[in-house]
């Protein structure tokens, strides 16, 4: 059996070997998730004695006492040589483990992440609702950053971030940017997004809709003339405006609904894929830009009709995520198989019959 190393260590070997995250579990070697895959670390397991060491050494004392109350933590690391880290910390089967993922140092541009020329039309917005959505691991803040970036390069102002951690560190530029931490620089999503409201801000960023109220709050600062970028997880338009929408009782969900038509601009929803080719992920998305025809679907809640009007939108800059799955198939960037995962329609990709032979 090899040495325990230190988690400097296992994230220096996470890094080095292309990882997106490094896990800690017990009864399982350190493994970290390599496009996609999970790839052990180690030939032997973590016992719990173990896998409590390497993560209290990146714990402060505040900290470990917040995760023995409340069972859970969400926090950043830095690396000397390595950079930041998201971590999270929590209990399975009454052990410790966690999750680490990398936070590249730079902020990559919006072009470099396979994103069309209409997310960089986005950034131009001067007021409205912009949502990125995603499952987990689907590049959804690393999308943010970039268009927050973007904005910063492009106009002057002020933008305030409401974030749980603070995961990319973003310069000034052109706009004086407040990154404000939970836990850290505010108690929590509702009170920072109604305080940002008196902190002069042109755009505010808030790295996860969570709840009702922070949903209410991000609706009316839109309303009242601001720029808000926001991430959910869903998977697709349609599903994201009934999220939004569901979150409600019943007697408001109208009144949401008629917020929403007005404010929102536009919807970018997006997967990562592995390459046909095995060297890595690549970005498959939907892009909804909100105009007359959509508002008023979203008015009325007509979502079935969110997908046509998507499909016949491509000249103002929309596609569906089977148009991104389709030109990545044809360009034999992704397999048919993970096509046919991922699609809305499977018919479109199901392969040609074979010809009849007489």
């Amino acid at each position: 059996m090899s040495q325990l190393r230190d988690i400097d260590d296992y994230l220096r070997m996470a890094v080095e070997n292309g990882a997106s995250d490094l896990h800690l579990s017990v009864d399982a070697p350190p493994a970290a998730r390599i496009n996609g895959a999970m790839i052990p670390l180690e030939d032997f397991v973590l016992t719990p004695e173990a896998t409590r060491t390497l993560v209290f050494s990146t714990l402060s004392e505040t900290q470990r006492s917040k995760l023995e109350t409340e069972w859970e933590l969400d926090y950043a690391i830095e690396i000397s040589g390595l950079g930041r880290f998201r971590a999270n910390v929590h209990y399975a089967r009454n052990h410790i483990e966690a999750a680490f993922r990398h936070i590249p140092p730079e902020v990559p541009d919006l072009s470099q992440l396979g994103h069309s020329p209409t997310i960089e039309r986005f950034c131009q917005e001067r007021r409205g609702l912009i949502l990125v959505t995603g499952v987990t691991g689907s590049g959804k803040t690393t999308t943010l950053a970039a268009m927050v970036k973007r904005i910063a390069e492009t106009r002057s102002g002020v933008i305030i971030t409401i974030e749980d951690p603070v995961e990319f560190l973003l310069p000034h530029r052109s706009c004086l940017i407040k990154q404000r931490e939970i836990g850290k620089d505010t108690k929590s999503f509702t009170m920072a997004l109604r305080q940002a409201l008196r902190q002069d801000p042109d755009v505010i960023v808030v790295s996860e809709l969570r709840d009702l109220e922070t949903i209410r709050i991000a609706l009316t600062a839109a309303e009242t003339g601001h720029l808000v970028l926001a991430t959910l997880h869903t998977i697709d338009a349609p599903q994201t405006i009934d999220r939004l929408v569901d979150v409600f009782p019943p007697d408001q969900q109208q009144q949401i609904l008629a917020q929403l038509s007005n404010v929102l601009e536009g919807i970018i929803c997006q997967r990562l894929l592995p390459k046909a080719d095995g060297t890595g992920r690549v970005l498959a998305s939907e892009v909804m830009c909100v105009n007359y025809g959509l508002r008023s679907c979203i008015r009325d809640r007509k979502i079935e009709q969110l997908v046509g009007l998507m499909e016949i939108g491509s000249k103002e800059g929309m596609h569906t995520i089977d148009d991104s799955l389709d030109l990545l198939l044809r360009q034999g960037t992704i397999t048919r198989e993970e096509a046919l995962f991922q699609c809305r329609d499977k018919q479109r990709f199901l392969p040609p019959a074979p010809a009849r032979t007489k």
